[in-house]
């Protein structure tokens, strides 16, 4: 398959599931595995950065007008969550490293994590029509939320989205809530997450060549716009609808990913 026809599929796979709740690197896992290519670490961070983006982008305003005090009180104290949630993922996130806490990535541990993930969700979903969910998190789901982010990182498949907007859930949030906080959150984690790895990389690999960076660029502006129109959707989406289609699917996936292997 033509190499930039891949640069572009892959930055529509990462913008559509980077911040759905059916893991981006299952999915670009499957999708290297089908068009039988193999990208750069560098690579994949461009077109995650490029999702990072337009959440960014969204999201904006909103950050802007809590770091300026014009949503008050509630603005800074949602700040002040948001910051100690992104912390624990920091810590724990170094203890991890050290540890050397991570599954490989290969189709049968991704396939069940996607399963598990599926049913999940499935089952927020039912304890939520028994709950009203809260629009705002208390300090320990906020730190539960940030806890969560690791799960993604030591499960492949497990979707950093999917990870914490079910930890919400079943912290009492609202789903449009839960999601919220799930979107601001992933900014400063994708931002570390992106910039540190970039950095591993140049260190290790050194520059790349001209090539390579016209792909990355190719790659991570296809996944800004495609993330873009999808975050967008979503946050429509779940003011009225519930997670579940996406629980399906992603149960769906795993079995097919399973019987492919």
């Amino acid at each position: 398959m033509n190499e930039w026809l891949v640069t572009v599929l892959l930055g529509l796979i990462e913008g559509v599931t980077e911040f759905l709740p059916i893991s981006s690197t299952g999915h670009l896992l499957l999708a290297e595995h089908l068009f039988g290519v193999k990208r750069t670490e560098l690579f994949n961070v461009g077109i995650q950065s490029g999702a990072l983006l337009a959440v960014l982008l969204i999201y904006a305003p909103r950050l802007r007008a809590m770091i300026t005090g014009e949503m008050g009180e509630g603005g800074k104290k949602y700040l002040m969550k948001l910051g100690a949630a992104f912390f624990l993922t920091a810590v724990l996130g170094l203890v991890a490293a050290k540890l050397g806490l991570r599954l490989p990535e290969n189709p049968a541990p991704i396939a069940w994590t996607l399963i598990i993930g599926g049913v999940l969700i499935l089952v927020a979903e039912f304890w939520l029509k028994r709950h009203k969910g809260k629009e705002d998190p208390g300090w320990v789901t906020s730190l539960v939320v940030g806890a969560s982010q690791i799960l993604a990182a030591v499960f492949p498949g497990t979707s950093r989205s999917a990870a914490t907007i079910l930890a919400g859930m079943f912290g009492g949030l609202s789903r449009p809530a839960a999601t919220d906080f799930s979107f601001l959150l992933g900014i400063p984690t994708l931002l570390a997450a992106c910039g540190l790895s970039f950095f591993r990389q140049l260190k290790s690999e050194g520059v790349p060549p001209q090539g390579e960076w016209l792909h990355l660029g190719l790659g991570l502006a296809v996944s800004a716009v495609t993330a873009y129109f999808v975050v967008r959707w979503l946050i429509g989406y779940v003011r009225s609808r519930t997670f579940a289609p996406f629980g399906w699917y992603r149960i769906g996936l795993g079995l097919v990913w399973l019987l492919m292997n």
